[in-house]
């Protein structure tokens, strides 16, 4: 895939259902993304609550997921892909799955560095609502990692509430000390 740049990024994005011939989307690469904090959640009274550290500018860092090995067939089986293209380079991707109840899984949200903040990740959500509307589904969810801090204040600004919290998943592990938490949107 040809490396984008911000001069690219005044045209205009057209979101699309991954098929046979956007499937190149699927191969978006992950980039690295800031840790500057983290949220901190709690649950008082019946009641997630939450406060936001932010780290000193000399203990920010940086994080890069794992890239993914994405297949359209499977993505296919067990739910759908939604891209984000400018003409018909893909600068965005929204992987979600089904699920048993209610609630349509999103599995992965990711933008192109160059072409973040411009409103390109809430285009996916809004067109994935869409389609689990039709789906009969009463909203959507999605984890995150309390540190991913950018990623968590915008599942908030975009209306996911705090659903649940997992403190022990990445016990025994590099990330020890992290905690996962669930953010629900209700249509």
């Amino acid at each position: 895939m040809e490396k984008l740049t911000r001069r690219d990024t005044n045209m205009d994005i057209k979101i699309e259902p991954i098929v046979d011939n956007n499937r190149s989307a699927l191969k978006l690469k992950n980039e690295p993304f800031q840790i500057i904090g983290d949220l901190n959640v709690v649950k008082l009274s019946n009641k997630w609550c939450y406060n936001i550290n932010f780290y000193a500018a000399s203990q920010s860092t940086s994080q890069i997921f794992p890239q993914e090995n994405y297949q359209l067939s499977e993505i296919n089986a067990t739910g759908f892909a939604l891209g984000a293209f400018t003409q018909t380079q893909p600068v965005g991707l929204a992987v979600f799955r089904k699920q048993p109840f209610k609630y349509l899984y999103l599995d992965d949200l990711k933008v192109n560095v160059a072409y973040r903040h411009q409103a390109i990740a809430q285009k996916l959500l809004l067109q994935a609502c869409q389609l689990a509307k039709k789906a009969k589904y009463a909203g959507i969810f999605t984890v995150c990692q309390n540190n991913n801090l950018n990623a968590c204040l915008f599942y908030l600004s975009f209306g996911f509430r705090i659903g649940g919290l997992n403190t022990k998943v990445y016990d025994h592990t590099s990330q020890s000390g992290k905690a996962d938490i669930y953010f629900y949107y209700d249509f």
